[in-house]
């Protein structure tokens, strides 16, 4: 499998995974969906996440992660899978109040964002059940603890 990815630091932090995790996380997730793809990464601050999903899902406030998928209509299939917009200081905050390690919720929101790209969704039940499913078989398969298994920290 060939993997093609681009990493734009909008917002760089230390608890930044390395490109080769993101590399590693993302191959994870395509699974045997596809043998080529290409995806961009793109790390954000609160600020520029809140006005994508303002933008783009008409919800006010930053997000963890925004998936675009590439849907261009083209004369051959193109390895293109789309962007990922990761906001760094939501994703670093979340980890933080669901006890989970800074690394493991990195790998989660870049399991989840790859698996939109590929068109799996939650918006249904039965389907968060699914893409659910799949998220911990994979995040299991790299190492890491079953990404619902965690409780807000104001719960215990």
């Amino acid at each position: 499998m060939t993997i093609l990815l681009d990493i734009q630091m909008a917002c760089p932090s230390e608890e930044t995974p390395e490109e080769d995790s993101m590399q590693h996380w993302a191959s994870a997730a395509l699974r045997d969906e596809r043998h080529t793809a290409e995806l961009s990464v793109r790390i954000v601050d609160e600020q520029e996440s809140a006005t994508l999903n303002q933008q783009y899902r008409g919800k006010s406030g930053s997000t963890n992660i925004l998936s675009f998928p590439f849907d261009a209509v083209t004369p051959e299939p193109l390895p293109i899978l789309g962007d990922l917009v990761i906001c760094a200081p939501v994703v670093i905050r979340e980890a933080v109040e669901q006890n989970k390690p800074v690394e493991a919720h990195w790998a989660h929101m870049c399991v989840h964002g790859v698996l939109h790209l590929l068109g799996y969704d939650h918006v249904g039940d039965r389907d968060a059940e699914v893409m659910e499913t799949l998220e911990t078989e994979i995040l299991l398969g790299l190492g890491f603890p079953a990404p619902y298994s965690y409780s807000d920290s104001e719960e215990q």
